[in-house]
């Protein structure tokens, strides 16, 4: 599988009163992450705004493996596991790996979801979109997803 990565220190925002990383703070990450690979690839959230666009998510669900603690260096993957060709549609696969212990998986997330035109509120394609995540890493069992 090829991968994105980004990597974060884990902050005393992130900490919740069992002294372990809040639970939204793993979808943050993950988040932090998505924005930074379509930066990278050349199609900033910034710009998609500038085109009117912005993400909209139907589905983000956590599995939690390991424990987070403060100040632990996290490294965020993002893969994408399907899409529509038009780049329309989407998901992606996050692993959250615990650094200085062989990469142990910390938690799983999978974001499924797709582009809101800012102004009609509906569902659009971003131009170049599905150009651009074209060349975005994929997970090993990568899909098409179907137009309709």
């Amino acid at each position: 599988m090829q991968t994105y990565s980004k990597s974060f220190e884990v902050t005393w925002a992130d900490m919740d009163p069992n002294r372990h990383m809040r639970h939204s703070v793993y979808n943050d990450y993950a988040a932090q992450t998505r924005v930074g690979l379509f930066s990278d690839f050349d199609l900033s959230l910034t710009e998609i705004s500038r085109l009117g666009f912005g993400p909209i998510l139907f589905r983000e669900e956590t599995n939690f493996l390991r424990e987070i603690h403060l100040l632990e260096t996290i490294t965020v993957t993002c893969a994408l596991r399907s899409m529509r060709r038009d780049g329309s549609r989407w998901s992606f696969l996050h692993e959250i790996l615990k650094e200085g212990e062989e990469g142990i998986k910390a938690a799983q997330l999978v974001v499924d979801g797709a582009w809101l035109n800012l102004e009609t509120r509906k569902l659009g394609v971003v131009p170049k979109v599905g150009e651009v995540m074209d060349r975005f890493p994929r997970t090993s069992d990568f899909e098409w997803m179907s137009d309709k």
